[in-house]
């Protein structure tokens, strides 16, 4: 993985966007922690497939035992949670238990649990925590990882008391995981606080595309080259690939006794 350097007047931007900002929202497996360490989440994947074709893989004689071909052929913990609701959804002859629906769910929740023995916190995301709280900015979480897992990261004593709240997967329709900006509106709803005076932190095409349809301010964290073109490209408002940019802007808004 290739460092993104950190363009010149990315200083500039980050130090206007935070003079003006109420409060920021970040994204959780990325820039608050690296929860999975890059393993593939194929096998979390494979677990939804056999729990669900029990109960939706023998609805067609001719096709037993398997699921729509997008469900079978996906690797990701995520996406397949948004293709078990794809076809849930499609019209069909019996209507489909919403059993599978609800075990995938409880499966992908278990391995984000899991997940936490062995993740690792972003470098610098406790400096940036602290300096955020004590300018007084409020800070929440905005992610498509179910909610309680955070939660319990989050009552590590760096963490406790510092962000005021968490919005993360709906486990009643995983479609709305970002790009939808289900639980970013929830969140501003929850701050009180137009978009425009708030900055998201994430690191995903997704999370931007959340941002931008909302109307926060987008701040991209990422070390790789390619998908920090692509958020430039996307309309960032800044693009860093390490929280202390950050930092350093934040740093200026430090009262000056």
């Amino acid at each position: 993985m290739t460092d993104a350097a950190d363009a010149p007047d990315d200083q500039d931007v980050l130090l206007r966007l935070l003079t003006t900002t109420r409060a920021v929202l970040f994204d959780f497996d990325g820039p608050v922690c690296d929860l999975f360490r890059g393993v593939p989440t194929d096998g979390v994947a494979e677990q939804v497939r056999e729990a669900a074709r029990p109960y939706w893989g023998w609805r067609d004689p001719g096709d037993q035992g398997r699921l729509d071909p997008d469900v079978e052929s996906c690797q990701d913990s995520h996406d397949i949670l948004r293709r078990l609701r794809d076809m849930y959804e499609q019209p069909a002859t019996k209507k489909l238990s919403p059993e599978p629906l609800e075990l995938a769910e409880t499966i992908v929740t278990e391995q984000e649990t899991e997940a936490l023995r062995t993740a690792v916190r972003t470098p610098h995301i406790v400096t940036l925590v602290d300096l955020l709280h004590e300018l007084d900015m409020p800070m929440v979480i905005v992610s498509n990882n179910a909610e309680g897992p955070i939660r319990r990261y989050l009552e590590q004593p760096d963490f406790r008391g510092k962000f005021e709240d968490v919005f993360g997967r709906d486990p009643s329709d995983a479609r709305r995981m970002k790009p939808d900006p289900h639980c970013v509106n929830r969140a501003l709803g929850h701050l009180g606080i137009p978009a425009s005076s708030c900055i998201l932190i994430g690191d995903q095409i997704a999370d931007l595309k959340a941002a931008r349809e909302v109307g926060t301010w987008f701040v991209g964290y990422t070390r790789k080259e390619k998908r920090a073109r692509e958020m430039k490209e996307g309309g960032a408002d800044a693009v860093v690939s390490t929280h202390l940019s950050i930092i350093a802007a934040a740093e200026k808004l430090r009262p000056v006794w």
